[in-house]
């Protein structure tokens, strides 16, 4: 039986193809695979050159102009020229650009958050003329809660206004993520590991020169004491609660495994099945109008081994014969990305 044939889409960071190489590795047996690096110009016609089955996207999610030329590029691949893609070029394009998913959300009619995103200086001030504060601002790119800010008042708002409009732009967090702890077990492993000082201080660097200018995008705040965390990858299931720390849950690294509601599935199969989205996680708030979804993004970050315990054992839920039934299993292995080419393989989407 011929193997698979797989094309893995790089971005400017090639240490972000480690999990699908590492996926493709364990099944080696099926699969075959290429590395293309979709931010060069020769990305096209290297792409065409190879006999391919499947190409799988990994965006890069920390500089703007980088992620607006993979969107771009994925978008002539699937859209274009027809190719099969995973994730989809819709889930790339949702992927790290709160501005369109709250434009997509919006015109989906899907409940989130009130968000508005102001390219007019008097616009965006004469919003928060009379705002019951506090207000979330959000940079366009930025996971783990780098990039958001609470706004507890006029002039704090005003001042970002201003920072964005008429001065060096609203950043990113830079630095290390003081909110989730561990610093000296962090410090340890730069001491043992040298080498990844200078990865980490890229990163920095590129969240630095990332600065968003000449617009705002401005979120009505949701009191919460936690979000959920849904994670949809082929046609399983995973839901966790992430606690808030300080201001929000994004980035703390809390988390609670509680048993979730299935009625918070049936939320998440609903807009996933009607836009063909199978590599998801969904942060949700719980709200007097029903479940709002905050973010969605494609490609995600675990810290733990597993996605979700049910009763302590952790598993996955799947949608079998009109109701949900709960498999008990390690099925977060590799940082999801193995039950991602499982699911690639078996060729549903």
């Amino acid at each position: 039986m011929r193997k698979l044939r797989l094309v893995i889409l790089g971005n400017e960071n090639p240490d972000d193809c480690i999990f699908w190489i590492s996926a493709c590795k364990k099944y080696e047996e099926k699969v075959e695979y290429r590395i293309v690096n979709l931010i060069q110009n020769s990305w096209l016609d290297e792409i065409q050159s190879l006999p391919f089955d499947v190409l799988l996207s990994k965006p890069g999610g920390l500089v703007a102009r980088y992620k607006q030329l993979y969107d771009e590029r994925v978008y002539i691949l699937g859209n274009t020229l027809g190719y099969k893609i995973f994730p989809s070029p819709l889930e790339v394009f949702l992927y790290e650009n709160k501005r369109f998913l709250s434009f997509w959300l919006k015109a989906n009619r899907i409940l989130h958050p009130l968000t508005n995103v102001f390219y007019d200086l008097n616009e965006a001030q004469n919003y928060i003329n009379g705002y019951n504060f506090p207000l979330v601002a959000k940079t366009n790119i930025g996971a783990s809660g780098s990039g958001v800010k609470i706004l507890r008042s006029k002039e704090e708002a005003l001042k970002y206004i201003k920072d964005s409009f008429k001065g060096r732009g609203s950043p990113q967090r830079i630095g290390p993520n003081l909110d989730i702890g561990g610093i000296l077990q962090r410090g340890f492993h730069y001491v043992l590991c040298p080498s990844d000082i200078s990865k980490k201080l890229n990163v920095y660097m590129a969240k630095a020169s990332n600065l968003q200018k000449d617009f705002v995008i401005f979120q009505e705040y949701i009191p919460h004491e936690f979000e959920w965390r849904v994670v949809r990858i082929g046609d399983s299931y995973f839901a966790h609660k992430k606690l808030k720390k300080g201001d929000k849950a994004s980035g703390s690294l809390l988390k609670v495994y509680d048993n979730p509601p299935l009625e918070l599935f049936d939320f998440v199969k609903n807009i996933t099945d009607k836009h063909h989205l199978y590599s998801q996680a969904i942060d949700i708030f719980e709200s007097s109008r029903g479940y709002l979804v905050n973010e969605m993004q494609c490609i995600f970050g675990q810290s733990d081994s597993y996605q979700m315990l049910v009763n302590e054992t952790p598993g996955r839920y799947r949608y079998l014969n009109n109701e949900w039934k709960f498999e008990e299993g390690d099925f977060a292995s590799n940082q999801c990305y193995d039950i991602r080419l499982d699911f690639v393989l078996n060729n549903k989407f």
